[in-house]
């Protein structure tokens, strides 16, 4: 598994569905990126200047809602990954 460093987190990704509420299917060319993701893995945090860290405002488990460009993607084990930095972490969804 990924241990994710510094102020950075892991988001497995999750996708949208692929048929619309009327019944139509959706091809991946048309598809938006998706921007929804679920935190697999939280680094320590960042090093404030007085050399403490600074917590981290997700952890693991979170839905979370990420900046639309943000982010490496990782694919392992055929599953979708991406790591952020926290600041591009927008929103948790409850």
């Amino acid at each position: 598994m990924l241990k994710p460093l510094g102020d950075r987190i892991v988001v497995k990704v999750i996708e949208d569905t692929e048929q619309t509420s009327g019944g139509i299917f959706i091809p991946d060319s048309a598809k938006e990126k998706p921007q929804k993701g679920e935190v697999v893995a939280v680094g320590e945090g960042k090093l404030n200047d007085k050399g403490e860290r600074e917590p981290m405002d997700v952890k693991a488990g979170d839905t979370i809602l990420y900046a639309k460009y943000a982010g490496t993607d990782i694919k392992m084990d055929g599953v979708e990954y991406k790591i952020l930095s926290i600041k591009d972490a927008l929103a948790i969804i409850e």
